[in-house]
């Protein structure tokens, strides 16, 4: 059988919840338990930071056979971006990303993307709460396949925001928004029940 898009294709109990994942009606495209249609990547810790194992399909091809070139930097963008929201317990918002691609990236094999931050965050009570002083940190995520080779890099930059000044930019209800504040001010939680499959499966030819 072939993974769905977006399953860990190596489930473990240190599987996490992102702060989003309590709204019910949350929709990310890349990390989203709730939309059928997305990724729904899942995301574990690694001592340098987060990683997220994946396997897509036929449905996100751009050649025949190969991963669309858009998804793969989606998939980079994703694992930062909730590196930092885990770290930070604020909403990030991209400010400027690079990806090179360093071979195709088939369809229906295994592959992992790691994140790390490469800005060095001031002390702050919590720890990881403080923001450098331009208000912008670094990361950096590698896409490997299961043999362990690079298949792409992506640098970015992120404006970690207060939840309050996100709101002037994303819609989110009072009830919604209380349920996030207190998600972002929690310890990330572990998966305890499986995420639905994005796709069903399909049979291995």
């Amino acid at each position: 059988m072939t993974a769905p898009a977006g399953e860990n294709t190596s489930p473990d109990s240190d599987e996490l919840l992102t702060p989003w994942a309590v709204l019910d009606d949350y929709q990310c495209f890349g990390c989203s338990p709730h939309n059928p249609h997305g990724l729904q990547l899942r995301f574990r810790e690694r001592p340098d930071g987060l990683a997220a194992s994946f396997r897509l399909g036929r449905a996100h091809e751009s050649y025949p056979g190969v991963v669309h070139g858009g998804l793969v930097g989606v998939i980079c963008d994703e694992t930062m971006g909730n590196l930092l929201v885990l770290r930070t317990g604020r909403p990030a918002f991209t400010t400027a990303m690079r990806v090179r691609y360093l071979a195709p990236m088939p369809v229906d094999v295994a592959h992992e993307c790691r994140a790390r931050i490469t800005t060095e965050l001031p002390a702050a009570d919590p720890p990881g709460s403080g923001l450098p002083a331009n208000g912008l940190i670094s990361a950096e995520a590698d896409i490997l396949n299961a043999a362990g080779d690079l298949v792409a890099t992506a640098r970015a930059t992120y404006r970690p925001v207060d939840l309050d000044a996100a709101r002037d930019r994303i819609q989110l209800s009072d009830r919604a928004a209380g349920r996030l504040a207190d998600a972002l001010t929690a310890p990330a939680a572990p998966v305890t029940t499986p995420v639905p499959a994005a796709v069903p499966a399909a049979e291995e030819s």
